[in-house]
């Protein structure tokens, strides 16, 4: 992905479009989360005290290198249909190294990536109006 200023992030708690605000083409980059629902469903016979504390990890991890992409922009939207965009937005806030950046956080559909793009398009755009 080339440098841009702007960075929008569809996401929801196991997968996260990464999608740079650029001229004339956009790029998206996948993060996902290590933990799936396969996974839970395929360890029946692990506690769910333990399945808890695997998800909790995994879901550590997937924010820990959410954060790692998002350092070096100025502004970052993240918007999805689950809370994973605020729980990833709260853990940021808690950390000075995100502390110039300028985060918005909008609800959102399931979106085709081409819906995302536009999405991202029209927001930073109408920020510079």
């Amino acid at each position: 992905m080339s440098k841009s200023t702007s960075l929008g992030i569809w996401m929801d708690h196991m997968n996260a479009h990464l999608i740079e605000w650029t001229t004339p083409a956009m790029e998206t980059k996948t993060i996902s989360s290590k933990f799936t629902h396969e996974a839970k469903e395929h360890s029946p016979g692990q506690s769910e005290k333990l399945m808890h504390n695997k998800e909790q990890h995994e879901q550590k991890d997937f924010y820990k290198h959410l954060g790692e992409a998002i350092k070096g922009y100025d502004q970052v939207l993240l918007f999805g249909p689950s809370d994973a965009k605020s729980e990833l937005l709260n853990l940021l806030k808690a950390d000075h190294q995100f502390a110039k950046i300028k985060f918005e956080v909008k609800t959102a559909d399931k979106m085709s990536d081409k819906q995302q793009h536009a999405f991202v398009k029209e927001y930073f755009e109408s920020l510079k109006m």
